[in-house]
């Protein structure tokens, strides 16, 4: 999509205040203007009132992700991006004035089977496994994904941490992208694995090389859970973990 920013010169005093008004709107406000939507637009499209629309763009009520939702496939972005606007990839510092910026790839999310119609979720196979994804992914743009991130939406996925065992390194909720086309860990490092009920979980691996046959210590950053040593072998490792998204 090609993006284009235009400046009209004018009064120096209008475009003082607009550009003041501008620092207290929410991510909403920046993503419609983004796309070059009006608000009359978004709320025909969306069925959210005018006055809905007003409180949530003006920080009036404070943004949640379900707040987002119905505006997310129309502005084509995610609830993430919209919520964390400027601080999350493909929004406000990222687009640069007469930049072209290409679409944004999606990235699936591993659903929990604790969630709401997980059955019905589209299937991934993974091996002997079939996980589910969730049926919202999350939109990376191509340039993050190639210099920062180094490899192709395909082949990452995106999964919430559960639980203390990472803290504080990762705390429950937190989102995790891991490469899932690197099985091996080596280097040493944070992977995601599959435990013994089948979940994929967080953990810090350590390669005993020395060891024959090879084993693997399994590591949690939270001193008050355990240190297990097993064999390499019995270890499934999903992918390794390249960064975290972090609400803060």
């Amino acid at each position: 999509m090609l993006l284009e920013l235009f400046h009209r010169i004018g009064d120096n005093g209008a475009m003082a205040r607009k550009a003041k008004s501008a620092l207290n709107k929410t991510g909403l406000y920046h993503a419609r203007e983004a796309r070059g939507m009006s608000r009359t637009e978004l709320v025909k499209r969306s069925g959210v009132s005018k006055q809905q629309l007003s409180r949530l763009e003006n920080g009036l009520i404070r943004l949640r992700l379900d707040h987002l939702k119905p505006f997310a496939n129309l502005l084509d972005y995610s609830p993430e991006q919209i919520l964390l606007w400027g601080r999350y990839p493909g929004t406000g510092g990222d687009q640069i004035q007469g930049e072209v910026l290409l679409p944004s790839e999606k990235v699936a999310e591993l659903a929990w089977r604790s969630e709401p119609n997980y059955s019905g979720l589209r299937k991934r196979r993974e091996g002997r496994h079939v996980d589910r994804i969730k049926s919202e992914g999350w939109m990376l743009p191509p340039s993050f994904l190639s210099k920062r991130l180094q490899t192709s939406a395909k082949k990452l996925l995106v999964i919430e941490a559960e639980g203390d065992s990472m803290a504080p390194t990762i705390m429950s909720g937190e989102k995790v992208i891991v490469d899932t086309s690197h099985k091996t860990p080596s280097p040493d490092g944070l992977y995601a694995i599959r435990d013994s009920f089948d979940n994929v979980i967080i953990r810090r691996l350590q390669l005993l090389r020395a060891a024959h046959p090879s084993q693997v210590k399994i590591i949690s950053d939270n001193p008050k859970h355990a240190v297990e040593e097993v064999v390499l072998d019995e270890v499934e490792v999903v992918g390794k973990a390249l960064c975290v998204f972090k609400l803060l």
